[in-house]
């Protein structure tokens, strides 16, 4: 019979025990869970290194892209040196100029001055934008050198003229004392031709066929009252010749006289062009009996009176 009151140790002891072996293998086995978390942890922090350490390279792109663009625009901004020959609605047209003439002359006003006819070779238009101001104050001795090259070329320019002119008066002086307005031209279209692109319903003048740069001369010795832009006309020169007609030259590339200046026969007064309302160069002439439109004479008859032979 087994013993009475002996009893075995209870296996819940052991039961306990392997809970508690148990309880060290889990404080074993969280060991790596503890690791894993560590590694989730690095990694997150990785990312986030990475996430701050890429903004600068991203801000440095956004700033290329903002670089790339102000080129852009800026490219489209361009300086245009006028040439011989030239007006501003032939630059405006060769340099697609968005608003015409007017919108260049706009843009470069202070440059130009009051006048948009009168500009002069090697004058700088802003092409694209308009002219600044601040950067002329900024740069005064750039500013005053241009300044003194302008005047300079004016000055040799006026030289020039004077001196050629002088060489074509006394080459084209007649004994009448009257020469035609251009030499070596035929007439196109001729005097009250009639047509409704006229407002008056006829044509006020001859137009003598001539190519843009070609020498115009006043046709008698005289006063210029007018020299500049006149509408449709486009660069137009006035004159009041000694016997009291009016000799009108419109269309005009470049002036190369002012109002009030007294003018002999065969002075350069110009050069041809297609300024103003036109389908071509070519000078457009007319006599009148007063400096306004509407006063016209038959120019051709009024030349041949003078001993001037026409066509």
């Amino acid at each position: 019979m087994p013993a009475k009151g002996k009893h075995r140790r209870p296996k819940s002891q052991r039961f306990a025990r392997s809970i508690a072996v148990a309880g060290t293998g889990g404080a074993a086995l969280a060991l790596p869970l503890m690791g894993a978390t560590g590694a989730h942890a690095a990694t997150s922090q990785s990312v986030s290194e990475k996430a701050v350490q890429s903004l600068p390279v991203t801000q440095k792109s956004a700033e290329k892209a903002a670089a790339k663009k102000g080129a852009a625009k800026t490219s489209t901004v361009r300086t245009y040196s006028v040439r011989v020959g030239d007006y501003l609605s032939k630059i405006a047209d060769e340099q697609n100029v968005s608003g015409g003439w007017k919108k260049l002359y706009s843009d470069n006003r202070s440059a130009i001055g009051d006048d948009p006819s009168l500009i002069h070779p090697g004058l700088k238009l802003s092409i694209g934008k308009k002219a600044g101001t601040g950067t002329a104050k900024t740069e005064s001795s750039a500013s005053s050198s241009s300044s003194k090259a302008k005047k300079t070329a004016k000055a040799e320019s006026k030289s020039s003229s004077k001196s050629t002119a002088a060489t074509q008066s006394s080459a084209t002086t007649s004994s009448s004392g009257y020469t035609l307005p251009v030499t070596g031209a035929t007439i196109g279209t001729g005097y009250r031709v009639a047509g409704s692109m006229w407002s008056s319903g006829y044509h006020t003048g001859v137009d003598f066929v001539v190519p843009t740069g070609t020498s115009l001369k006043a046709v008698a010795a005289g006063t210029v009252v007018s020299a500049g832009w006149g509408g449709a006309y486009g660069n137009q020169v006035v004159i009041k010749l000694n016997d009291g007609y009016y000799a009108q030259y419109a269309h005009l590339s470049q002036l190369s006289v002012s109002a009030g200046q007294t003018v002999t026969e065969g002075q350069q007064i110009g050069l041809s062009g297609a300024t103003g309302n036109v389908t071509g160069p070519h000078l457009h002439f007319e006599i009148r009996t007063t400096p306004d439109y509407g006063s016209d004479v038959d120019p051709v008859a009024y030349l041949r009176s003078k001993g001037v032979a026409v066509g």
